[in-house]
């Protein structure tokens, strides 16, 4: 069974290109025109949506640097304490709505000084999996639409990353507290 799941792997999207090629060329669609086209215009949602990509990038380099979610987390830790959540991923559930790379990199930097084991690791690798990049989602995809009224899906957004972040610390209760 792993045998034939590596072998459809593997040919899935060579085997999905050229059954797109083969059916643009059964309508006579001008395939590399139409390519070229679609790049073009991805190439401008880029350049529409570089604005809010920077402003997000600034304000967690912002947050990080100035040190405040450090001193709230030393704030609430004794909150955080009786929910037995560790003080260590207070950082993790603020930046990960903002970015996920900055989301990945304080993942990083609490398995490295907590080791892979222990109970703030685990708990962060779900929060991670369970919560979403609300803020870096709202700027790609409604920046890409010219959407500027996200009063909504903001804050629908934020509290399906609650409500996520709420969920990983129950669950890690139950498996691992």
């Amino acid at each position: 069974m792993i045998k034939i799941l590596n072998l459809i792997s593997l040919w899935a999207l060579p085997f999905l290109i050229l059954l797109i090629l083969f059916v643009g060329m059964i309508k006579k669609v001008p395939i590399y025109e139409e390519f070229t086209n679609g790049a073009k215009d991805g190439f401008k949602v880029a350049v529409n949506i570089i604005p809010y990509l920077v402003a997000i990038i600034v304000a967690i380099s912002m947050l990080r640097a100035s040190g405040a979610i450090e001193m709230l987390s030393d704030c609430i830790a004794p909150l955080l304490k009786s929910w037995n959540m560790p003080a260590d991923v207070l950082p993790l559930t603020i930046v990960r709505s903002l970015s996920g790379s900055a989301a990945l990199g304080v993942f990083s930097d609490i398995a490295n000084s907590l080791g892979p084991d222990s109970y703030a690791t685990k708990l962060a690798a779900v929060m991670v999996g369970s919560s979403e990049t609300t803020f870096y989602v709202l700027a790609v995809y409604f920046g890409a639409v010219k959407i500027s009224k996200i009063r909504y899906a903001l804050l629908v957004g934020l509290l399906a990353d609650l409500v996520g972040i709420i969920s990983a610390v129950w669950v890690c209760n139950l498996m691992f507290g």
